[in-house]
């Protein structure tokens, strides 16, 4: 753990005696008495929150309004509101035009995690806690299961919350996927990295930014060592069912694990960011009333409309899925087209799944220079590898992010190509 850490959860603590936050209400995870929910990362050197700045977020903050083609997107093409509400059932129709804008279930509303429910094979709604996006989720559930004599592990790269949140309350390993091993994961370093403190380990697949889906197989492995020594897995799964083949699609960690945890959303394969929609699935009651009581702190509930159009959207999943999948595959011919014709350029390993990919840039000006002269004399915005840097562990220097999830995506495509050969675009132009 940092050592900038320590006050902020001692400060924390002494906060949690004064005001009672767990009261009366029953014992910790293990039986013993409840730790505080969470850890005070409001201040301090660290920056805000005493974490880090998220950097994908403070680079899209900066940069995505001056950009004309987004070829960062990193989910499916959006549905209108009007498109959505055409999908619903006479049921859900009627509750859209009844709704009443009052407070939700802090948990979701039954007749949202019911639906939720049934994309999984093991669980049922009561397994199922809903947040203001996956975001809430990944920091609940972090902050529910670790405290500063844990250690937990983490794949990389990740989205940064499921480092700079653990690095926040505890020691945290990182363990890299391996770009000249296709991006695949060496389930004997994961196993190398644990402690016999080891609480959690946290994977994403598939994963953002490569889009590789880890093997069966290996995967299997991971949930029988986690299973023997009793660890967590946290599985971030917002781009499971968008697979390029399905055989491919991995088992849901709830499914797979007793101690699994899936974290899923609405915003990436269904085209719904802005509903701010997600949820957890997890088969301990106990781990799921620590999280609640966590999300009391933060959103408390989800937004009544946000809901019913979230349940809208789940139960049409088929229909959409189709959409965003043919979508994602007549782009990814392109992008497959293009970088063909680029080698020199760009070393190419296509995803598995997601509409995210993370090619080599190896021209002599580097990816970061390049993805800023792309942006600020083309209008094409891309996320350099300083994006996905870690505090936890060295990771690649020379990528980026490219989404192909929109339908907006070959005009795009083709600026970017534009500014790598500007003779070449002129001349078609002129003829």
């Amino acid at each position: 753990m940092h050592p900038d850490r320590v006050t902020f959860q001692l400060t924390w603590r002494t906060w949690v005696r004064r005001v009672g936050l767990h009261g009366d209400r029953g014992l910790g995870l293990d039986g013993s008495t409840p730790k505080p929910a969470f850890h005070d990362l409001s201040t301090g050197p660290a920056g805000l929150f005493g974490m880090r700045e998220f950097a994908l977020e403070a680079y899209f903050s900066r940069w995505q309004r001056a950009a004309r083609h987004q070829l960062t997107a990193s989910e499916s093409e959006p549905l209108s509101l009007a498109d959505l509400v055409g999908m619903a059932g006479a049921e859900d129709r009627r509750r859209w035009e009844t709704l009443q804008l009052g407070y939700t279930d802090a948990c979701g509303s039954i007749w949202l995690r019911e639906v939720i429910a049934e994309g999984y094979e093991s669980v049922t709604e009561q397994c199922v806690l809903c947040f203001a996006g996956a975001q809430e989720g990944i920091g609940a559930a972090m902050q529910a299961l670790l405290a500063a004599g844990d250690h937990a592990v983490v794949v990389l790269p990740n989205y940064q919350s499921a480092e700079t949140i653990p690095d926040g309350i505890c020691a945290v390993t990182g363990v890299g996927l391996e770009p000249m091993s296709g991006w695949s994961l060496d389930i004997e370093a994961v196993k190398a990295a644990t402690r016999p403190n080891t609480k959690l380990i946290a994977i994403n697949f598939p994963n953002n930014p490569t889009g590789k889906i880890l093997e069966r197989e290996r995967f299997d492995a991971l949930v029988s060592f986690c299973r023997h020594r009793g660890i967590w897995l946290f599985s971030d799964e917002i781009y499971r069912l968008i697979e390029r083949d399905t055989a491919k699609r991995l088992p849901a960690a709830v499914d797979a694990y007793e101690r699994g945890i899936s974290l899923g959303a609405v915003s990436k394969c269904y085209g719904l960011p802005g509903l701010r929609v997600g949820w957890i699935a997890c088969r301990s009651p106990a781990l799921l009333r620590e999280i609640e009581r966590i999300k009391h702190y933060q959103s408390i509930c989800n937004a009544a409309p946000s809901e019913v159009l979230a349940r809208i959207a789940l139960k049409a999943r088929d229909r959409i899925l189709a959409r965003n999948r043919r979508i994602a595959a007549g782009n990814l011919a392109l992008l497959e087209r293009f970088f063909a014709t680029q080698d020199d350029l760009f070393d190419w390993q296509s995803p598995d799944g997601g509409v995210v990919a993370y090619p080599r840039y190896r021209g002599a000006e580097g990816v970061e220079r390049f993805c800023a002269r792309l942006l600020q004399l083309h209008g094409v915005m891309l996320l350099p590898a300083s994006v996905y840097r870690s505090d936890i562990l060295a990771t690649p220097v020379d990528h980026f992010r490219i989404g192909f999830g929109r339908r907006d995506f070959a005009a795009g495509l083709a600026a970017m190509e534009a500014a790598l050969h500007p003779h070449a675009a002129r001349d078609r132009r002129a003829r």
